[in-house]
């Protein structure tokens, strides 16, 4: 990838937002080294390091991770709306780009520029379910009832931020399991409010434009290797290897 890879992203976004804990010095290399693979820096003008919420606990949600998350995404959301950004790119700092970036985004990019949408998620495979439409070889506009689990690489527009500060503050301040949606996982967040707003416009690219690195997370249970200094440094290496890394998610269903 080269400096086109930034050309055509940044003709479809005009902010990219990177959620990044303070203290995840880690990431952020990582994620600068994902930026220059196409052409881009944290330094860039159009990029904004957004500082991740670290909850001291669950609160009302059902994990400390799901909170943080929420919190961080809504966050975004506000930003969006104050900086007047009109499309924006969500990142999540474990986000790596796919190999074939620059072709993918290139082969839908015409579409995504002259089409109206309010969120564009490209984060795993899909295929047309029940009430999707196809546009091209490479996008989907997806039907309410269609769902999908992460967001780590998810586009927004400002019609949509306007919606998701309000639905998301009310849902944050509901009880947990309440009927109207109370606080949850963000991704399930996002299918909530699809479905109370079925007029918004959710494109999908088949393949995705980027997938989700393995990394240690600060505000999930920690297993042995990540709490111990010497094991925290060989996995953090070992989670670039494929075949340690199988290993490592065999040894967590022990």
């Amino acid at each position: 990838m080269s400096r086109l890879g930034s050309e055509v992203l940044l003709s479809v976004f005009d902010r990219i937002y990177i959620i990044n804990l303070a203290h995840r010095e880690d990431r952020r290399a990582e994620m600068q080294e994902q930026l220059s693979r196409i052409g881009l820096g944290l330094d860039h003008p159009a990029v904004v390091l957004f500082p991740a919420s670290f909850p001291p606990d669950e609160g009302k949600f059902p994990t400390r991770g799901a909170r943080g998350c929420f919190e961080s995404q809504l966050g975004v959301h506000r930003a969006i709306v104050k900086d007047g950004a009109r499309r924006a790119l969500m990142l999540e700092d474990d986000a790596d780009f796919a190999p074939d970036f620059h072709a993918l985004l290139s082969a839908m990019a015409d579409d995504l520029r002259k089409i109206d949408w309010d969120m564009f998620y490209s984060v795993s495979p899909l295929e047309p379910g029940p009430g999707d439409r196809e546009i091209g070889d490479h996008l989907l506009q997806l039907s309410p009832e269609h769902t999908f689990p992460l967001a780590h690489f998810v586009g927004f527009s400002a019609a949509f931020s306007r919606r998701a500060v309000p639905y998301l503050e009310e849902m944050q301040a509901r009880p947990n399991g309440d009927p109207k949606g109370g606080p949850m996982h963000v991704d399930g967040a996002y299918c909530w409010m699809r479905a109370a707003f079925p007029d918004l416009v959710v494109l999908g690219s088949r393949a995705p434009l980027a997938v989700q690195r393995s990394s240690r997370s600060d505000i999930a249970e920690l297993r042995f290797w990540d709490r111990l200094p010497v094991l925290r440094q060989l996995t953090a290496a070992a989670r670039r290897s494929p075949g340690v890394l199988r290993f490592l998610h065999w040894l967590r269903r022990r």
